[in-house]
């Protein structure tokens, strides 16, 4: 089918000046990389002349020296462990400020004064304060406020006295239950108790055994010639299949 066409395409000749080939031309060259990329890779070929002195190279140095981490921390490298100006570490001011600071905060420092002074203090015996201290001790002291009585102050066959023991002895603990004392460590059984014995009446009003007779524990005779035993004798027999 393509025969006759692929042999025609082969002997089609267009004349290389006409507006379509020239304009397929200059196409050709805005569309071609290598065309485009021409001048580029001439320059490239030739060689270039870039003083170390130029200033597009002096900012990037700088701009690479600033950026270093080495550069940045050259100086402090090198000034570690050596005092400029300063003999001692008390002439250096940061040394002695940072001294300062830490003996500012120093809790122990602070309270030294506080503790050498605290044991050397001298207050009058009679003074007004320590006068005021003693009498409210003596108030709050529970010792000053109970005093126990060692010796009796009254007769012990007074009749207050007698009272007040009858009145002790009743309201005792002890008194009380002395009449329990014996019981103390005696076994108890819980047979004839009011809850046990209320236990099993319900339990034997609550028995199915109890409450029902069985039937054939009741004695029952019949009488072989009522009527209704006659009646029932001739129904079995007249529906007995073996008769």
């Amino acid at each position: 089918y393509r025969e006759a066409w692929d042999k025609d395409k082969t002997q089609i000749s267009i004349p290389s000046d006409t507006p379509v080939m020239l304009q397929s031309k200059v196409n050709a060259l805005n569309i071609s990389n290598k065309h485009y990329q021409k001048a580029w890779d001439e320059a490239k070929a030739k060689s270039y002349d870039l003083r170390a002195d130029a200033i597009p190279i002096k900012h990037a140095k700088a701009s690479r020296d600033i950026a270093s981490e080495y550069k940045y921390k050259e100086t402090h490298e090198k000034q570690k462990g050596h005092y400029i100006g300063c003999r001692t570490a008390q002439e250096d001011p940061k040394l002695s400020w940072a001294a300062r600071a830490m003996a500012l905060q120093n809790d122990r420092i602070y309270r030294k004064a506080y503790h050498d002074s605290k044991a050397q203090v001298h207050i009058p015996v009679d003074a007004l304060s320590v006068q005021a201290a003693k009498e409210c001790q003596t108030l709050v002291s529970d010792v000053d406020y109970r005093q126990y009585l060692h010796q009796w102050t009254c007769l012990p066959d007074q009749n207050d006295v007698i009272h007040a023991r009858k009145a002790y002895d009743l309201q005792s603990d002890n008194v009380y239950k002395s009449d329990l004392e014996w019981l103390r460590g005696i076994g108890w059984l819980t047979e004839g108790s009011v809850d046990v014995v209320k236990a099993k009446k319900a339990q034997e009003l609550l028995n199915e055994r109890l409450y029902r007779t069985r039937p054939d524990e009741v004695k029952f005779t019949s009488i072989t010639d009522s009527p209704d035993v006659v009646q029932a004798k001739i129904n079995a027999l007249q529906l007995s299949d073996v008769r």
